[in-house]
Protein backbone atom coordinates (compact mmCIF):
# COMPACT_ATOMS: atom_id res chain seq x y z
CA UNK A 1 0.00 0.00 0.00
CA UNK A 2 1.33 3.19 -1.05
CA UNK A 3 -0.07 6.53 -0.25
CA UNK A 4 -0.17 9.29 -2.73
CA UNK A 5 2.46 11.99 -2.21
CA UNK A 6 0.50 15.24 -1.95
CA UNK A 7 3.52 17.51 -1.58
CA UNK A 8 3.99 17.45 -5.31
CA UNK A 9 0.49 18.53 -6.16
CA UNK A 10 0.15 22.14 -7.20
CA UNK A 11 -1.88 24.41 -4.96
CA UNK A 12 -3.57 27.59 -6.14
CA UNK A 13 -1.23 30.59 -6.06
CA UNK A 14 -3.28 32.62 -3.59
CA UNK A 15 -3.25 29.79 -1.01
CA UNK A 16 0.49 29.16 -1.30
CA UNK A 17 1.26 32.90 -0.97
CA UNK A 18 -1.07 33.15 2.02
CA UNK A 19 0.75 30.25 3.66
CA UNK A 20 4.12 31.82 3.01
CA UNK A 21 3.45 35.54 3.69
CA UNK A 22 0.20 35.58 5.63
CA UNK A 23 -3.23 36.66 4.56
CA UNK A 24 -3.64 39.89 2.57
CA UNK A 25 -4.38 42.89 4.76
CA UNK A 26 -7.89 44.20 4.85
CA UNK A 27 -8.40 47.68 3.50
CA UNK A 28 -9.94 50.34 5.74
CA UNK A 29 -13.61 50.96 5.20
CA UNK A 30 -14.83 54.41 4.23
CA UNK A 31 -16.18 55.03 7.73
CA UNK A 32 -12.86 54.06 9.35
CA UNK A 33 -10.98 56.38 6.98
CA UNK A 34 -13.36 59.22 7.81
CA UNK A 35 -12.90 58.73 11.58
CA UNK A 36 -9.13 58.51 11.19
CA UNK A 37 -9.15 61.80 9.26
CA UNK A 38 -11.33 63.50 11.90
CA UNK A 39 -9.01 62.25 14.66
CA UNK A 40 -5.93 63.52 12.78
CA UNK A 41 -7.49 66.96 12.28
CA UNK A 42 -8.50 67.14 15.96
CA UNK A 43 -5.01 66.18 17.11
CA UNK A 44 -3.46 68.75 14.76
CA UNK A 45 -5.77 71.51 16.00
CA UNK A 46 -5.01 70.56 19.60
CA UNK A 47 -1.28 70.73 18.92
CA UNK A 48 -1.58 74.16 17.27
CA UNK A 49 -3.65 75.45 20.19
CA UNK A 50 -1.06 74.16 22.65
CA UNK A 51 1.82 75.77 20.75
CA UNK A 52 0.08 79.13 20.46
CA UNK A 53 -0.96 79.27 24.12
CA UNK A 54 2.35 78.00 25.48
CA UNK A 55 4.12 80.96 23.89
CA UNK A 56 1.50 83.36 25.20
CA UNK A 57 1.89 82.19 28.79
CA UNK A 58 5.62 82.92 28.89
CA UNK A 59 5.41 85.82 31.30
CA UNK A 60 9.04 86.99 31.20
CA UNK A 61 11.03 87.85 28.09
CA UNK A 62 14.34 89.61 27.68
CA UNK A 63 16.31 91.24 24.91
CA UNK A 64 20.02 92.01 24.81
CA UNK A 65 20.65 95.63 23.89
CA UNK A 66 24.44 95.92 24.12
CA UNK A 67 27.57 95.57 26.20
CA UNK A 68 30.68 97.54 26.96
CA UNK A 69 33.97 96.44 28.46
CA UNK A 70 35.54 99.18 30.51
CA UNK A 71 38.71 97.23 31.31
CA UNK A 72 39.91 93.66 31.93
CA UNK A 73 38.03 93.46 35.25
CA UNK A 74 34.68 95.01 34.40
CA UNK A 75 31.92 94.81 31.80
CA UNK A 76 28.53 96.50 31.46
CA UNK A 77 25.51 94.74 29.94
CA UNK A 78 22.40 96.62 28.76
CA UNK A 79 19.15 94.68 28.30
CA UNK A 80 15.36 94.97 28.42
CA UNK A 81 13.00 92.83 30.46
CA UNK A 82 9.29 92.53 29.68
CA UNK A 83 6.99 91.10 32.34
CA UNK A 84 3.63 91.77 33.94
CA UNK A 85 3.58 94.97 36.00
CA UNK A 86 3.95 94.30 39.70
CA UNK A 87 6.02 91.14 39.11
CA UNK A 88 9.51 90.74 40.53
CA UNK A 89 12.04 89.09 38.19
CA UNK A 90 15.55 87.65 38.45
CA UNK A 91 17.95 87.61 35.52
CA UNK A 92 21.29 85.83 35.11
CA UNK A 93 23.82 87.95 33.22
CA UNK A 94 27.14 86.64 31.91
CA UNK A 95 30.27 88.03 30.30
CA UNK A 96 32.21 85.87 27.82
CA UNK A 97 35.79 85.93 26.59
CA UNK A 98 37.00 85.32 23.02
CA UNK A 99 36.76 81.52 23.50
CA UNK A 100 33.15 81.80 24.78
CA UNK A 101 34.21 80.94 28.32
CA UNK A 102 32.26 82.64 31.10
CA UNK A 103 34.50 85.23 32.77
CA UNK A 104 31.77 87.03 34.74
CA UNK A 105 28.37 86.04 36.12
CA UNK A 106 25.74 87.83 38.16
CA UNK A 107 22.11 87.23 39.13
CA UNK A 108 20.21 90.52 39.26
CA UNK A 109 16.94 91.15 41.14
CA UNK A 110 14.50 93.38 39.27
CA UNK A 111 11.83 94.59 41.71
CA UNK A 112 8.21 95.11 40.69
CA UNK A 113 7.21 98.56 39.49
CA UNK A 114 5.04 100.56 41.87
CA UNK A 115 1.45 101.25 40.80
CA UNK A 116 1.92 105.02 40.34
CA UNK A 117 4.93 104.52 38.01
CA UNK A 118 3.13 102.04 35.70
CA UNK A 119 1.22 104.65 33.74
CA UNK A 120 4.37 106.62 32.89
CA UNK A 121 5.53 104.20 30.17
CA UNK A 122 3.92 103.43 26.81
CA UNK A 123 3.29 99.79 27.66
CA UNK A 124 2.07 100.36 31.21
CA UNK A 125 5.32 99.46 32.93
CA UNK A 126 5.79 96.03 31.33
CA UNK A 127 9.21 96.71 29.76
CA UNK A 128 12.19 98.14 31.59
CA UNK A 129 15.73 98.82 30.50
CA UNK A 130 18.50 97.66 32.80
CA UNK A 131 22.26 98.19 32.95
CA UNK A 132 24.31 95.71 34.99
CA UNK A 133 27.98 96.06 35.88
CA UNK A 134 29.84 92.72 36.05
CA UNK A 135 33.21 92.01 37.58
CA UNK A 136 35.25 89.81 35.23
CA UNK A 137 38.23 87.52 35.67
CA UNK A 138 39.76 88.53 32.34
CA UNK A 139 38.96 90.69 29.34
CA UNK A 140 35.36 90.12 28.20
CA UNK A 141 34.43 90.41 24.52
CA UNK A 142 30.67 90.10 24.99
CA UNK A 143 27.98 90.31 27.62
CA UNK A 144 24.55 88.69 27.39
CA UNK A 145 21.49 87.77 29.40
CA UNK A 146 21.56 84.03 30.06
CA UNK A 147 17.98 83.74 31.37
CA UNK A 148 15.22 85.53 33.29
CA UNK A 149 12.57 84.00 35.53
CA UNK A 150 9.94 84.80 38.11
CA UNK A 151 11.29 83.69 41.50
CA UNK A 152 9.15 81.34 43.55
CA UNK A 153 7.74 83.00 46.64
CA UNK A 154 9.68 82.09 49.76
CA UNK A 155 7.84 80.11 52.42
CA UNK A 156 7.62 82.22 55.56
Amino acid sequence: MTTEDKSGTAQPADISLANRYGRPKRRMSGTAKRWAGIAAVAIGMGFLAWVSTSNATASVTFKDIGYRTTDATQAEVDFQVTREPGTAVKCAIKALDSKFAVVGWKVVDIPPIEQDAQGQTADGGRTLAQRVVLRTESQAVSGVVDSCWIPKPSAS
